[in-house]
């Protein structure tokens, strides 16, 4: 009998991006990596900000009271410590390897401010998308410590930490997801090695190279320091470290391909339901 061999697609580097620097909240310095104007969407994900600065007025204004429906807020922080603090009782700090996965749903206020006045301040703020059936459910949080994010030390000296999806060796990140079925990865190797990662083949996925060079690919195409790259659809990608020891975020999630309308914090269907959200944030009936 004939063995039947499954041939795998790679994704390869189809664009690069530096983003545009833009400043939130109440003046926090950062580079929006996706909701600009060259990369507005990549379905599921409507945002991602990236922060980094060891100069306090860069951000000790922080992100004060403010609202959120129809989708999550994922902050991962990787230097620094951030509280945060909502309407309903809510509080904690976040600090460096820790994720906070909100689920916004049908609507929370909330503040997000630097817990230190000095030092570096470090991470990265990813909006993703609700299924419109989801949009006005119950807020609910994951949120996890360094030490409770699955960790996968492998033979070459690489290092990942698993927040959500699950590696081709099989660790499994604790964030739950099953509308658009997330990886999100924070992979650490050193020069010369090779991470591969399987992905659903019609995922929307990227990378973001946090520090060193890695190439992707059976093209090998480079992604250097702070670049964001689109990854072509594929079930299949390698990442091998260029030069030194190579930092990046691998980040995947089914698209929704649903109507996105916009209205500053609110992410919904349809404009009257943006509207909507307007009218019941200043009726206070989040």
């Amino acid at each position: 009998m004939n063995q039947v061999i499954e041939q795998k697609s790679f994704r390869e580097l189809s664009s690069l991006s530096q983003g545009h620097l833009a400043s939130d909240g109440d003046g926090v310095k950062l580079t929006r990596l996706i909701g600009n104007k060259d990369l507005n969407l990549l379905d599921p994900f409507l945002l991602l900000d990236f922060f980094e600065s060891d100069q306090p007025n860069d951000y000790l204004g922080g992100f004060p009271e403010h609202p959120h429906r129809g989708f999550e807020t994922v902050t991962y922080m990787l230097a620094g410590k951030m509280r945060h603090k909502d309407n309903v009782g809510n509080e904690g700090v976040i600090s460096a390897n820790g994720v906070q996965w909100i689920t916004a749903g049908k609507g929370i206020v909330h503040s997000e401010m630097p817990e230190q006045e000095s030092g570096l301040l470090k991470g990265f703020q990813l909006w993703v998308n609700l299924p419109k059936t989801h949009k006005m459910t119950e807020p609910t949080y994951q949120e996890f410590p360094a030490n409770e994010l699955a960790m996968e030390y492998r033979d070459d000296g690489s290092e990942i930490r698993v927040i959500s999806g699950t590696t081709n060796k099989g660790t499994i990140g604790p964030v739950i997801n099953t509308h658009v079925k997330p990886t999100y990865m924070d992979v650490s190797l050193p020069a010369g090695a090779i991470f591969e990662q399987t992905l659903p083949m019609h995922s929307n996925a990227f990378v973001f190279v946090i520090d060193g060079t890695i190439s992707v690919g059976t093209t090998g195409k480079k992604i250097d320091k702070n670049h964001l790259g689109l990854l072509s659809k594929g079930d299949l990608v390698s990442i091998t470290a260029s030069s030194g020891m190579s930092q990046f975020l691998l980040i995947s999630g089914k698209p929704l391909n649903e109507p996105v309308a916009r209205g500053g914090p609110f992410v919904m269907n349809t404009k009257a339901e943006v509207m909507q959200a307007f009218r019941d944030f200043k009726n206070n009936t989040f």
